[in-house]
């Protein structure tokens, strides 16, 4: 399977390539594409944190855990919560994620397991679909859709290098067809995915504006909506 270097090397450029497509059709400005570009970025090692090895998985953990800290900024001030008060949450969320999270983390999940799978991969996207702070539900799916771009990338790489193509004969390794999955032989570790991608698709559906649930209720530009039609006055007063 591919390295964590390999994996750095395929998705930082797939990244940029990502973030450039959306900044040249002006769909959003260069800070959210470049937040788009970060974000491919990362989902191509975020299957890595399943792995037993350590410099990866705490590089990657300190990643989440800075990421979290700064995801929750927004809404505690809106709360009206001091910065102070503001400082002390956010510290309490990095050191949970970085601490307490990873260790449960690597005890729950074996490499190569479900982490490595196409449920995941939704998963990982809703939870940055729901998790970033914004009310633009276009950019929220951009940046969703990057993440999830990323994670796959990580897995079709670790399928390529399950295959030999040295030799007349194509051979297959010993963890061939275990990224681009569907299913574990643990159905416990099954069932608790597909438990966490339903419930996570009940909170984003119920959080999605009206308008884009039904297109038809979609708000038009100004300029596309008829004008309103003056009522019939007479022109002479009683």
């Amino acid at each position: 399977m591919a390295s964590f270097r390999g994996h750095l090397s395929f998705s930082a450029p797939l990244g940029v390539a990502y973030g450039a497509l959306a900044l040249m059709r002006h769909e959003f400005d260069w800070g959210a594409c470049t937040v788009g570009a970060g974000v491919t970025m990362i989902g191509g090692m975020m299957p890595d944190l399943d792995s037993d090895s350590g410099i990866p998985v705490r590089e990657m953990f300190c990643a989440l855990a800075a990421a979290s800290a700064f995801l929750v900024y927004p809404p505690l001030r809106e709360n009206g919560f001091t910065l102070e008060q503001t400082l002390v949450f956010m510290t309490g969320v990095y050191f949970f994620i970085r601490y307490v999270v990873a260790n449960y983390f690597r005890r729950w999940t074996v490499h190569r397991g479900m982490f490595h799978s196409i449920p995941a991969i939704f998963i990982t996207g809703l939870l940055v679909y729901l998790a970033y702070p914004s009310r633009d539900v276009y950019l929220k799916l951009y940046l969703a859709g990057g993440m999830m771009l990323g994670f796959l990338s990580h897995l079709i790489l670790d399928e390529i290098y399950t295959v030999n193509l040295m030799g007349l004969r194509i051979r297959f390794n010993k963890f061939a067809g275990s990224a681009l999955k569907f299913t574990s032989p643990s159905y416990r570790a099954t069932l608790a995915t597909y438990t966490i991608l339903l419930l996570l698709t009940y909170v984003a559906w119920e959080g999605v504006p009206s308008w884009l649930r039904k297109p038809s209720h979609r708000p038009q530009p100004a300029e596309l909506t008829p004008p309103v039609q003056p009522a019939n006055i007479p022109a002479d007063g009683p």
